[in-house]
């Protein structure tokens, strides 16, 4: 999943709480009231177009699906949600049958008959699963269906919206049968997605274009209203079906209160307000007047706030604030076209060594370590791998492409750039695209990069983008170098091996168009195995394949940092927190 802003440091300050630990918590009483605060692009309330975090979030306010993390629950465990059990898997691991909960209505919304909101049935989660396939929905979680369920490629080749996909499978008004090419473990994770969340055919059809603006779901909360980059405002569903807070978890979470209010209904919150303020300095004085309940921490803020021990100040301590650090599964990098005549892969091998050379220059020139100190704080740590701590085939081994300027340079005249220039004396120039546009902590990320760069005789050229500009950018494959970041959509290294996948190019989440074919055949077999120690090693091995090749210089892992004010409860970090506002509580204050 995309993080709401790449590359941006100020940004990211307030997206560390996006993304992980802060902004599904940034809940705060205000006169009854629940402010959050954004910080980012928010695209609308389209499930098929749920990708990056700050839309997984606002589309999980109201939307809901089959499956969702239990709350509490460690290691991260799917429960049911809008079905009655857990599917009934055929011995073949090929059938996965989902009884669906009776009663569940779609919120009362104009696109009904009487405006009264319908019961939700199998229909309609065939109809919802299958826009997500439809090219002219130009959804971005297709790879979540399209390579694993029965027909679905082909229905998607043929383009007739008219035919049925037989792997998506209505058996009665609430029987759903999903039927596979081949087993697929991923399943169960990317049902709790929003991606795989319900809808109805009635407000596609009703509201048009205007359908992102229009949600009708079943969730917790429905849209009040929308004020386009800075307001949006959700109040309780009075048709949500019956939901209670979990009442167990694990050992330490009575202690710490979390389990106060099991099996209070939910929502535990009236009405929640999301406000999008891109300024920290504002975030930063609503936090300390007690009128949003949780913030990120800002780069120039940080050394005011946290000492250095990594600790919260006293001062902060004083006021009751807590504060959270949580390890992240993210990763940032910087990936390479590997289309681009100057950097990318090349039929002739003489051609395409001496590109691997600039590329493995490239990662080798930069000191990540003096970055992370720089412009991070320490809040992150250098990358080794491509699989984030926490996950299956995660290990220590180095990374071999730790900064050291004098290889890079000997790389880099191997390459046929001496210095930095060629032949002819003209210098090597590259240009890096980012997220950011107008954010100093972005022009400072940049700015570090093009002087480490700089040191080895290569000519960055470093643009930050506004985030919807630097998706479409990705999504096409318009770039030759770009700052990226992934977060876990669920807890399985395939999610991070899918983005190298040579069948998932652009306009698939393989956006460097990276290709090779012992990966690629590794990444098929993976594909149907269990999580197990071989798949861990086979994971590792997919891993280094791609190190060696470097289409991606590996940059950090985040630890996100959150304060939270003494009245804002129930939260616990989560990795997939975005339909946990419903858990959160706030008191009197």
């Amino acid at each position: 999943m995309r993080p709401p802003s790449a590359t941006s440091r100020l940004l990211t300050t307030v997206v560390v709480a996006v993304m992980l630990v802060g902004f599904f918590a940034r809940a705060a009483q205000l006169r009854n009231d629940v402010l959050y605060s954004v910080g980012a692009d928010f695209k609308g309330f389209d499930p098929a177009d749920s990708g990056d975090v700050i839309s997984a979030a606002m589309v999980s306010r109201v939307y809901e699906g089959l499956l969702e993390y239990a709350y509490l629950d460690r290691p991260y465990r799917a429960e049911p949600r809008l079905a009655e059990a857990m599917p009934e898997v055929s011995a073949d691991g090929l059938t996965y049958t989902f009884h669906i909960k009776k009663g569940v209505h779609f919120s009362d919304d104009p696109c009904f008959p009487g405006r009264k909101g319908r019961e939700v049935t199998a229909v309609d989660f065939v109809y919802s699963f299958t826009r997500v396939l439809d090219p002219k929905v130009e959804s971005t979680g297709d790879w979540i269906f399209v390579n694993h369920v029965a027909g679905a490629k082909e229905w998607v080749a043929k383009g007739d919206p008219t035919a049925k996909i037989p792997g998506f499978v209505a058996a009665d008004r609430y029987t759903l049968q999903i039927k596979l090419r081949q087993p697929y473990p991923q399943l169960i994770w990317v049902l709790t997605m929003p991606y795989a969340f319900v809808i109805p055919h009635e407000a596609v059809e009703h509201y048009g274009r205007e359908f992102r603006s229009h949600p009708v779901g079943t969730g917790p909360y429905v849209l009040k209203d929308w004020r386009f980059n800075y307001r949006v405002e959700f109040v309780r569903n009075p048709s949500f079906n019956g939901q209670s807070y979990p009442t167990t978890g694990e050992p330490a979470d009575r202690e710490a209160g979390l389990l106060e209010d099991a099996g209070k209904p939910l929502p535990l919150t009236d009405r929640v307000v999301d406000y999008e303020i891109q300024e920290f300095y504002t975030i930063w004085q609503m936090f300390l007047g007690g009128q949003i309940a949780s913030t990120g921490i800002s780069k120039d803020y940080f050394e005011k706030v946290i000492n250095p021990q990594l600790e919260l100040s006293d001062a902060l301590k004083k006021r009751g604030v807590r504060l959270y650090k949580t390890p992240e599964m993210s990763l940032w990098y910087i990936a390479f076209n590997m289309k681009d005549p100057l950097i990318g892969a090349s039929p002739d091998p003489v051609i395409n060594e001496k590109h691997k050379k600039i590329r493995q220059a490239f990662a080798l020139a930069i000191d990540v370590d003096q970055y992370c100190t720089v412009i991070h704080n320490n809040r992150e740590t250098p990358a080794n791998t491509i699989l984030p701590a926490g996950l299956a085939g995660h290990t220590e081994t180095p990374y071999p492409y730790r900064f050291n300027r004098a290889r890079a340079k000997q790389l880099l005249a191997e390459a046929g750039y001496p210095d930095g220039r060629d032949a002819n004396g003209n210098p090597l120039r590259l240009t890096m695209i980012s997220s950011g546009a107008g954010s100093t902590e972005a022009r400072q990320q940049g700015e570090f990069l093009v002087e480490q760069l700089h040191a080895i005789g290569i000519e960055l050229l470093s643009q930050q983008l506004s985030f919807a500009e630097y998706l479409r950018r990705e999504h096409d494959g318009e770039m030759q170098v770009i700052y990226a970041g992934w977060i876990a959509d669920y807890p399985d290294g395939q999610n991070f091996l899918q983005l190298l996948y040579g069948p998932n190019k652009t306009p698939g989440v393989n956006f460097c168009d990276y290709q090779n074919d012992e990966f690629d055949r590794l990444y098929e077999k993976v594909l149907t195995m269990q999580d197990s120690p071989e798949r861990s090693a086979l994971y590792e091995k997919m891993s280094n394949i791609a190190i060696a090749d470097c289409p991606w210089a590996l940059m950090t892992y985040s630890l996100a940092y959150g304060l939270f004010q003494p009245w804002f409860q129930n939260y616990k970090p989560h990795a997939f927190p975005y339909p946990n506002a419903k858990f959160y509580k706030v008191l009197p204050h």
